[in-house]
């Protein structure tokens, strides 16, 4: 078969509206470009496009293709409140809804959401799935995938799936979905701190691996991501300090005003759970600019850098260790990422990268909030070296390219490697740090038992 056999028919060409350009060089190529035509579309949130070239001699040609997607983040307000359209508008024309509930966001508005259905007159067909850190399996994730298919609901390509609840389930639903169909699309709504401004918005979904957080998975963010800080109110006070540390994560790597934000209002903001519960209007703004200000920046990086094509990712910051150590010593997310922020500070000071006064604001502030900054887990080399194996393979090998603070607060760089000589001085140099502070720098309730989560 000679290359010219191979271009497209004229049918073939009407349907795909190809456009062909030949490109002559010293290697003989015939480059085709081909956009498809919109009344094909799958689903109205993905697009693409891309150009196969061939070589003349008939023996190899290769492939590019772009895919492009939209997500959107949105702050609102009652969102399961029935004067609030927003999701009606969705489902409406889809003339029903499927949706996966965490189980205790069910217990407390399952029956709100229900009721907002039967208001717009949208029939709601709802898994109710318990998602604790011990359910974060593939086991979950098929029985969910039992659920959306063939069995359950059969959901179709271009049916949003709604998820409802916090970051474990945007974690295995949203794995769920990337599965079903190999891309079905979904809107979450995050009811913790956590899947509000950090899991739910993320295009990383994943399950647990046996010793390692988060190992498998794959890119598939929501469509659309609603956070309502509403549900905060009903979250255990330790949710929400847990769920403090991702909005800090940024604060430090990104935005110095919203570190300053926390300073001042981080306390205030766990007491009232995000001004829910006993606070001012004025509180209740501050909450809400605290909340966009985390997820703008977090999606800034995030969203346009949605496959990890590229390691620079503040967001990153405090998650290079604590996947490993987290799980070993069965403490929640939040306190690990802080206990990983407060080392990786102490380590830029070892390397001149930060200044120690820099280090001991962000330390301070962790603390006033109840987060942990030092676990003796630290002290254990094979599994700091370990953890730094598996990140050093899940970053793709270039480089450990572990984010901490650089210049001060609010900026950040990538260190390449830690050498274990570096690795052990900084663990020192923070246990050194930390010796005097209130518990060492242990936490307030740091465990997954505390909150009767294991």
């Amino acid at each position: 078969m000679t290359p010219q056999s191979i271009l497209p028919t004229p049918e073939i060409a009407d349907n795909l509206l190809v456009e062909s350009e030949k490109i002559e060089n010293s290697l003989a190529t015939d480059t085709i470009r081909f956009t498809h035509g919109e009344k094909y579309l799958t689903s109205q949130w993905y697009t693409g496009s891309g150009e196969i070239a061939h070589k003349k001699d008939g023996r190899s040609f290769e492939v590019a293709a772009t895919f492009t997607l939209t997500a959107e983040v949105k702050v609102v307000e009652g969102v399961f409140q029935p004067g609030n359209e927003i999701l009606a508008n969705i489902y409406n024309s889809r003339c029903r809804c499927v949706a996966v509930i965490d189980q205790t966001v069910n217990e407390l508005y399952g029956e709100q959401v229900r009721q907002y259905f039967d208001a717009h007159e949208i029939p709601l067909e709802m898994m109710v799935c318990r998602a604790w850190e011990a359910d974060k399996t593939p086991e979950t994730v098929h029985k969910i995938l039992g659920f959306l298919g063939k069995d359950g609901c059969d959901v179709s390509r271009n049916e949003p799936v709604l998820i409802i609840g916090g970051g474990v389930l945007s974690d295995v639903a949203g794995l769920a979905c990337a599965l079903q169909h190999r891309r079905t699309p979904y809107i979450m709504v995050g009811t913790t701190v956590v899947a509000a401004i950090d899991a739910g918005p993320s295009p990383r979904t994943c399950t647990n691996g046996k010793q390692f957080k988060n190992s498998i998975g794959a890119y598939h963010p929501p469509v659309l991501t609603l956070v309502d800080r509403s549900f905060f109110r009903t979250l255990a006070t330790g949710h929400i300090r847990n769920g403090m540390a991702e909005i800090i994560k940024m604060a430090i790597t990104d935005d110095a005003v919203l570190f300053e934000l926390l300073e001042k209002y981080g306390p205030r903001l766990i007491e009232t759970h995000f001004a829910t519960v006993d606070a001012d209007e004025e509180l209740a703004e501050i909450a809400d600019e605290i909340i966009y200000r985390a997820l703008f920046s977090y999606m800034k990086h995030e969203g346009t850098n949605m496959f990890e094509t590229y390691q620079d990712r503040p967001h990153a910051y405090g998650h290079t260790w604590s996947p490993r150590f987290e799980p070993a010593v069965k403490m929640m997310h939040g306190h690990a990422v802080t206990t990983g922020m407060a080392f990786g500070a102490t380590l830029a000071v070892e390397m001149n990268w930060l200044k120690p006064e820099e280090r001991d604001r962000i330390i301070t502030l962790c603390q006033s909030l109840g987060l942990t900054v030092y676990h003796p887990i630290l002290e254990d080399m094979e599994i700091m070296i370990e953890g730094q194996k598996n990140m050093r393979r899940k970053r793709g090998d270039g480089g450990l390219w572990a984010p901490v603070p650089r210049g001060g607060i609010g900026a950040c760089d990538y260190i390449q490697e830690v050498e274990p000589e570096l690795l052990e001085a900084a663990v020192k140099a923070h246990k050194a740090v930390c010796s005097n502070l209130a518990n060492h720098g242990a936490g307030v309730e740091m465990y997954l038992q505390d909150l009767g989560l294991e």
